[in-house]
């Protein structure tokens, strides 16, 4: 999953940043508002984490500016203010959740958890195909039963083709989910990704569940 943060404290942008990337996100950041609002603009993102105090423009002005762009991505506002009418304007203004600063990234990331799920429509947040499941809540993964060891990208790797189950994803599509902002599309690195994928889902197994759609991408599917 690829998460905006728009942060223009760099300790704090470079903290959340890296506790983002230890739980496998992807992750771009950028300190001001004008910028925040043109890259979210871009609708690739899965989450916005918004600060409210911005150089160029606040970030409920960001805020407004995605909403009335009909962005639909969920915005969890980050805030050093406690006060109850701040952050009734930042729900009112189309933020779907808040934490005050100073946080424990502990909840930032049961936060982050929470928006992500809920912006994909999952009740209980397990994700399964055939005999294929994905906790997000533990990072754990099974093929029938038998538990599966991921490095940190493969588990990205496999969230997103999980999420998009039955959906062709293209190479750029995978790029801008799985990968930042400054990742070499002209590479072969999601196709090597693949492979180490496909050696530990599919190997051995009667039933190959990650397909190559030729000229197009990839496809996480059960067989019918």
């Amino acid at each position: 999953m690829r998460i905006l943060v728009v942060e223009d404290e760099a300790k704090v942008a470079s903290f959340i940043r890296k506790a983002l990337a230890e739980e496998s996100y992807a992750v771009d950041v950028c300190s001001d508002g004008p910028t925040g609002l043109d890259l979210g603009q871009s609708d690739v993102y899965d989450l916005i984490v918004l600060d409210i105090m911005l150089p160029g423009m606040t970030g409920l002005e960001v805020l407004k500016g995605l909403r009335n762009a009909r962005i639909k991505t969920p915005v969890l506002l980050l805030t050093a203010l406690s006060k109850v009418d701040q952050k009734v304007k930042g729900l009112d203004a189309g933020a779907d959740d808040y934490l005050t600063k100073p946080f424990a990234i502990d909840e930032l990331l049961a936060r982050v958890r929470a928006l992500l799920r809920r912006g994909a429509g999952e009740a209980s947040g397990l994700l399964q195909v055939d005999d294929l499941a994905l906790n997000p809540s533990t990072r754990e993964v099974t093929r029938g039963g038998q538990r599966i060891e991921l490095t940190a990208k493969e588990y990205a790797l496999l969230e997103y083709l999980m999420r998009n189950a039955g959906r062709v994803l293209t190479r750029p599509m995978i790029s801008e989910h799985v990968w930042n902002q400054d990742f070499d599309t002209f590479t072969n690195v999601i196709d090597v990704y693949m492979n180490y994928l496909r050696n530990k889902i599919d190997r051995g197994r009667t039933r190959a569940l990650i397909q190559t759609v030729r000229g197009s991408g990839y496809v996480l599917k059960a067989e019918s």
